[in-house]
């Protein structure tokens, strides 16, 4: 299954004691560029992570959006520490970082899961659980 919980992955990302810490500071930032990722990604029950010009990150959007929710987008090339999120996506392991999906606090994955779920029947049931879409 593609569904990762988000908190788990953040933990695993995070709270991994390294072997050895070169720089507290490094680890640090890291840290909280990770919770600033998790801030962001538990605004809405469903939030996607996207760039202005990404015609796939549009697509996902619009099929999200005919389900009838309203996905908050953060499209990282206009926003002003869109850098740091792309580089927090990064490390959590979306490649390519856009779009990156969660719904209902979940890291979904990309385009491809996000497809593969509605191609299955599964979109639709994980956006009624978290509450995007009321049926």
């Amino acid at each position: 299954m593609y569904l990762r919980s988000f908190h788990d992955v953040f933990l695993k990302a995070t709270l991994k004691k390294p072997q050895y810490i070169y720089s507290y500071t490094t680890f640090s930032n890291k840290k909280k560029k990770m919770e600033a990722l998790r801030r962001l990604a538990s605004e809405k029950p469903v939030v996607i992570f996207s760039k202005s010009n990404c015609c796939i990150s549009h697509s996902i959007q619009m099929l999200i959006s005919s389900f009838g929710a309203n996905p908050m987008v953060f499209n990282l090339d206009e926003h002003p520490q869109g850098r740091q999120v792309e580089n927090a996506l990064l490390a959590l392991g979306c490649s390519p970082t856009v779009p990156a999906i969660f719904i209902g606090k979940l890291f979904v994955g990309g385009a491809n899961e996000v497809m593969s779920l509605n191609v299955q029947g599964k979109l639709k049931p994980l956006l009624i659980n978290s509450k995007a879409i009321w049926m």
